[in-house]
C-alpha cells in the first residue's frame, strides 16, 4: 500500500487570503487541530513582508506558542534571505523556499526574474544547512501563469537541474491558478521525477477550475510522496488574480484513504476543527466531505 503525506497548508495558504483576520491565538488553535488530525507535516507560517501579506505578520509569535511537538513538524515558508533568517531565529525545523516559474509572476509575488530567484534559493539553501534545517522548494505557477499564460515543461525541467544543484531535501511542483489538468499532471511528475531520483516529490494543487482533486489522485497514482491541501478548502496566493481555495484536506484523505492509499489522518477530528473554522469565517466551507459527510458514516 503507498503511503502519502499530507501537508497541511490552511494555518499559512488557507489564511493568507483571506479578509476575516485571525488572531495569535486563534492561530494556534487552528494548527493545534490540525496537528490532532494529521501525523504528517503542517505549514504554520510566512516569513513575508507584513505590509504585503498581513494575514502572515505574527508568525514569529505563532510558532512561539506551539508546543514542541508541534513545532517538530511544522514548516515556514520563506521568499528570500531575510525571510530565511527570521525562520532561523524563530527555530523552526523546515523552511519551503518558493520558486516561480515566470518572470512575470516572479516580479508580482517577490520583486525578482526566475533568473535571480534561482540565485537566491543557492543563498537560502546555504543558510539552510548551516542551521541544520531541512529545506524544500516549491515551483509556482508551474502549470500556468495567470500573467503569461502557457508555461512550457521544458522550461519546468530547466528550473528543477537548476534548483537540484543546491541539493534540496524536498521538490515540489504548485498549480498557484488551478490551471492543471490530469494529463499535464501526469507527464509533468514523471519527467521531473527523472530530474529529482531518490529526492522527495510532492505537489499543491488548487481547485480554482474543481479538477484539484483529479490531478491530487494521479500525481499520487505517479508516485509523488507528499501532496498539499487544506482544511475546508481555504485559502489562495494573494498575487494570483480570481485566486480560488486549495484542495480540500477532508476530501483529499477520504479520495486517497477510499482509493487505497494509507494516509495518517483522522477525519473525526479534521471535521471537528473545520466545524470551528467555518464558524470563525462566518460563512460555509468548500469541502464536500465535509458538507455531505463521509461514506460509510463513522460512527
Amino acid at each position: 500500500m503507498d503511503v502519502i503525506e499530507i501537508i497541511e497548508v490552511s494555518p499559512r495558504d488557507g489564511l493568507q487570503n483571506e479578509s476575516v483576520s485571525f488572531s495569535t491565538e486563534e492561530k494556534i488553535r487552528l494548527i493545534e487541530g490540525c496537528a490532532k488530525g494529521l501525523v504528517d507535516r503542517i505549514e504554520v507560517a510566512s516569513f513575508v513582508n507584513p505590509k504585503r501579506v498581513p494575514q502572515m505578520s505574527d508568525g514569529d509569535a505563532v510558532i512561539a506558542g506551539l508546543s514542541e511537538s508541534i513545532i517538530s513538524r511544522s514548516i515556514g515558508l520563506v521568499l528570500n534571505e531575510r525571510g530565511m533568517q527570521r525562520a532561523i531565529d524563530a527555530g523552526i525545523p523546515e523552511v519551503n523556499f518558493v520558486m516561480v516559474a515566470t518572470d512575470t509572476f516572479a516580479a508580482k509575488n517577490q520583486s525578482s526574474t526566475t533568473e535571480g530567484l534561482l540565485e537566491t534559493w543557492k543563498t537560502v539553501a546555504k543558510m539552510a544547512k548551516e542551521s541544520n534545517i531541512r529545506v524544500s522548494v516549491g515551483v509556482s505557477a508551474a502549470f500556468g501563469c495567470p500573467y503569461e499564460g502557457e508555461v512550457s515543461q521544458d522550461r519546468v525541467m530547466w528550473i528543477l537541474d537548476r534548483i537540484m544543484e543546491s541539493h534540496p531535501d524536498e521538490v515540489g511542483l504548485a498549480d498557484t491558478i488551478g490551471s492543471g489538468v490530469p494529463k499535464q499532471v501526469e507527464s509533468m511528475v514523471r519527467a521531473a521525477k527523472k530530474i529529482v531520483g531518490e529526492t522527495k516529490l510532492r505537489c499543491h494543487f488548487h481547485n480554482t477550475r474543481n479538477v484539484g482533486l483529479a490531478n491530487a489522485y494521479v500525481a499520487a497514482t505517479e508516485g509523488v510522496e507528499a501532496l498539499d491541501s487544506s482544511l475546508g478548502g481555504i485559502g489562495g496566493c494573494p498575487f494570483a488574480p480570481k485566486a480560488t481555495g486549495n484542495i480540500p484536506t477532508e476530501d483529499l484523505v477520504w479520495m486517497l484513504q477510499r482509493s487505497g492509499f494509507k494516509v495518517n489522518a483522522d477525519l473525526t477530528e479534521l471535521m471537528t476543527t473545520s466545524r470551528w473554522l467555518e464558524s470563525k469565517l462566518g460563512r460555509a466551507l468548500p469541502s464536500m466531505v465535509f458538507r455531505a459527510g463521509v461514506f460509510p458514516p463513522i460512527d
